[in-house]
């Protein structure tokens, strides 16, 4: 976590809204078969997240790079969309990542989650690239914020 000021952040259309809920989608659908009904937009599902980019690992340096940045696009914006479910929120853009984030407990505080770097360090084979773990500091931040808190969990 890094305290981080999302002023800067631009507010988005309805299209980016779309486009994570899309992509989300399409990460659960992509892969029904190999973990049936797990990804149901629960917690608990980001550990079959976890589980497929950590068999993926091994082989994604054989991937064309496109194939690459449509998984990270689709785990990542599903991971958003947990987060969204369950806090409500919206999303942002953040430029200078080049990913979407999801901003929650305005105006009282502002709890952020990006997740896209860490989707695509998982896949990379870095083991503290933790979906589960990140998502875990984000939702108890987001639990416990006050007043005035300005975090951000990459």
């Amino acid at each position: 976590m890094i305290g981080y000021s999302l002023l800067y952040l631009p507010c988005v259309s309805d299209e980016l809204i779309d486009e994570v809920r899309r992509a989300a989608q399409n990460a659960v659908d992509a892969t029904k078969e190999r973990v049936g009904d797990r990804l149901d937009f629960s917690e608990t599902s980001l550990d079959a997240i976890e589980e497929m980019l950590a068999e993926a690992a091994p082989f994604v340096a054989e991937l064309p790079p496109e194939r690459v940045d449509a998984l990270v696009e689709q785990l990542g914006s599903y991971v958003l969309e947990v987060g969204r479910r369950e806090f409500g929120g919206r999303y942002l853009w953040h430029p200078g990542r080049d990913a979407p984030v999801l901003v929650v407990g305005e105006p009282d505080f502002r709890v952020a989650l990006l997740t896209w770097d860490k989707v695509r360090g998982r896949l990379g084979g870095d083991e503290a690239d933790n979906i589960p773990f990140l998502y875990g500091g984000f939702a108890s931040a987001a639990r416990k914020a006050g007043k005035g808190v300005d975090a951000l969990f990459v």
